[in-house]
């Protein structure tokens, strides 16, 4: 399973058994479901059981695997038995027996022979539009609308402004600081780590925070999984009809819309294009075309594009706005050409990273990804030196703590100086001393000023 996959299945297999019977009501999310969320040992398992006209032994089946496959075996089963496909049954002789759900079972049959009068793939149009979009211009949209909710992330945080792009919705905004991967206007370590993943995950990921707060926006979570679901077996460049969706699956038209899954001409149009983001929801595929010149995340992309030497200068061969982006919040750019970028890696400028919430493995990971094919020739593929400072920066950066509070000096004498400083400890105020420049620090002013106030009236008195 890719990573995608594992996003999806970890939610699915958290949900409640009557979530699940509802969403195996639906052929193309039992299809989903079976084709990418199960491992192999499992989909062998379910076919097996598919047209067995009663319970099958678990005798029987222990009998099909060896004895040093059974953890192999109890691996499938949990998952099977999580997701509410396999029900155990005991007979009155008390033998375990186990049998797939009944509705998963008959969804799963519909599915493979293309059999029942369901609707559940899709409704393709056949009205006649005036101006039928390509292919070529899904794909362009859906990358555009991708990068923007990208570059809205890493150009926020580093003031780069998306000249050729629009900046994304409100409820957009709202659902990346839900999900963590945005606070405080600028990008957060999990978002980091969003960036870094392939378009797959990054889609997963944010489809999965849009499932989480589904309640709050007092939509069907059933109803939106089916959708996602569908999605991912209709036809890319097919136009489809809005007429068999529900009321929570029209509200997400405009969501999925501006996440660039699928395109629609305007807002009330009867009909809506999957994307190839939709479209590779349940498939390994690649989502977008990705590599230096295109904006894409932190996905593997087709030819690297970035050169770092010892001395910790960097040079990418990129004219993305995003990637330069990314590499300006952990590098210190300094030239930009029409094709190519360069800087340096310094202590300031990991520091900052660090700031953000980057960690130092982040970094590493992100240039080596994307390391140009001269530099793939050996390995590791980046300097071994350069690794090892980014660690040790980072690792400077942890050993100093930081406190907000009051430092305390300009004290008349030792004795007034000692005084102060044993009262802020037993007030448990107390936080670092320096006798010999007579200053101390403290994290609360309240207990220290009011002595300090008891002791000049005192003076004056």
């Amino acid at each position: 399973m890719s990573a995608s996959s594992f996003q999806a299945l970890d939610y699915l297999e958290q949900l409640p058994v009557q979530t699940h019977r509802k969403l195996y009501e639906q052929p193309s999310t039992v299809l989903a479901i079976f084709r990418c969320m199960l491992p192999h040992l499992a989909k062998s398992i379910v076919m097996a059981l598919l047209y067995m006209p009663t319970p099958f032994p678990a005798t029987d089946l222990d009998a099909w695997f060896r004895a040093e496959s059974t953890q192999t075996k109890r691996g499938a089963m949990f998952i099977l038995e999580k997701l509410h496909i396999i029900v155990q049954k005991q007979d009155d002789a008390r033998q375990l027996s186990y049998e797939l759900y009944p509705s998963f079972a008959s969804s799963l049959r519909q599915a493979l022979e293309g059999s029942g009068s369901h609707r559940s793939f899709g409704v393709p149009s056949h009205k006649t539009e005036e101006r039928r979009v390509s292919v070529d211009f899904l794909d362009s949209y859906s990358q555009r609308q991708w990068e923007n909710i990208l570059f809205y992330l890493v150009g926020g945080t580093v003031g780069f402004r998306n000249a050729g792009g629009q900046d994304i919705g409100s409820g957009t905004k709202s659902l990346l600081q839900m999900a963590g991967f945005f606070n405080h206007g600028r990008i957060t370590q999990e978002g980091f780590t969003f960036v870094l993943r392939d378009t797959n995950a990054q889609v997963w990921s944010l489809l999965v925070a849009y499932l989480r707060n589904a309640p709050q926006q007092r939509m069907s979570e059933t109803d939106i999984l089916n959708f996602l679901f569908m999605l991912g077996s209709l036809e890319l460049g097919q136009d489809y009809s809005t007429a068999t969706l529900s009321a929570t699956q029209l509200q997400m038209l405009e969501d999925l819309a501006e996440f660039g899954i699928i395109y629609r001409s305007h807002k009330s149009a009867s009909t809506f294009y999957p994307t190839r983001l939709a479209v590779t929801l349940t498939s390994d595929a690649g989502a977008l075309s990705q590599g230096a010149g295109s904006a894409t995340g932190g996905g593997s992309t087709a030819k690297g594009f970035i050169i770092v030497e010892t001395n910790y200068r960097i040079y990418a061969y990129t004219n993305s706005l995003l990637q330069i982006a990314i590499l300006s919040l952990f590098t210190h750019l300094r030239t930009r050409f029409p094709n190519l970028v360069s800087g340096k890696i310094t202590r300031r400028s990991i520091g900052r990273a660090i700031a953000y919430g980057i960690t130092s493995a982040q970094v590493i990971e992100y240039l080596d990804t994307h390391a140009h094919p001269q530099m793939q020739k050996t390995k590791p593929f980046l300097p071994p030196t350069v690794m090892d400072q980014i660690r040790l920066w980072e690792y400077e950066r942890e050993r100093m703590e930081t406190s907000q509070g009051f430092l305390m000096r300009d004290f008349t004498s030792e004795i007034s100086y000692k005084e102060y400083v044993q009262y802020a400890k037993d007030n448990g105020v107390f936080v670092w001393q320096n006798d010999k420049q007579r200053m101390f620090f403290i994290d609360s002013i309240e207990v220290v000023g009011a002595k300090i106030k008891r002791d000049r009236q005192k003076t004056r008195a």
